[in-house]
């Protein structure tokens, strides 16, 4: 009888030394959270076409952003590679999710990236408007890093300097976590 208290017992008994006594340091989520939430600002830019936009129309969906200047050296079409690499990746939750390229100078994106960008959203924003929302991890710039914003408007999310295929991988299952975790807040799709 003592045999079966204990076998009873003992699942019991290990679930509170996991939690209370063992408790793992690793991390669940690759990028850092924002504390506290940066509202999308009250921010007009001009898309490829030249028409004004506002950033808070672009509430409603998941957004990955990323942002550098028109040129776009290699690390920034890096960036948008993987933008696009970890949205299709989402299946068939890839149409909650939209990619944004904030280009913060005045130069226009190469011909050679339009065909790439062609489901994207480009608008061109001052740089200082730009500076004032997000914020790089210190002894970064803002073009070194990726951005989450949430469905509300809130930017929640860095992703970590100078990301790569495997840190790409590592994005994703954060993204894939938020959009499972927030299933009612938006809709699929523009």
């Amino acid at each position: 009888m003592l045999l079966v208290l204990a076998l009873c017992a003992a699942p019991v008994i290990a679930s509170y030394i996991t939690y209370y006594v063992v408790r793992p340091d690793a991390r669940r989520v690759f990028g850092v959270l924002i504390e506290p939430q940066r509202p999308l600002p009250d921010l007009v830019g001009t898309s490829l076409d030249g028409a004004k936009r506002n950033l808070r129309d672009l509430k409603g969906q998941w957004l990955i952003v990323s942002v550098a200047g028109g040129v776009c050296d290699t690390r920034c079409q890096q960036h948008l590679y993987l933008q696009r690499q970890i949205r299709e990746s989402l299946g068939k939750e890839k149409d909650r999710v939209d990619r944004v390229w904030l280009v913060d100078d005045s130069f226009a994106p190469p011909d050679a990236l339009l065909p790439a960008l062609k489901d994207a959203t480009v608008l061109q924003v001052p740089k200082t408007a730009v500076a004032q929302w997000l914020t790089a991890e210190t002894g970064h710039a803002l073009e070194d890093h990726l951005y989450l914003v949430d469905p509300m408007g809130n930017w929640m999310l860095r992703f970590p300097a100078d990301l790569d295929l495997a840190g790409a991988a590592k994005a994703k299952r954060d993204i894939e976590r938020v959009l499972r975790a927030s299933a009612s807040w938006d809709n699929a799709g523009r």
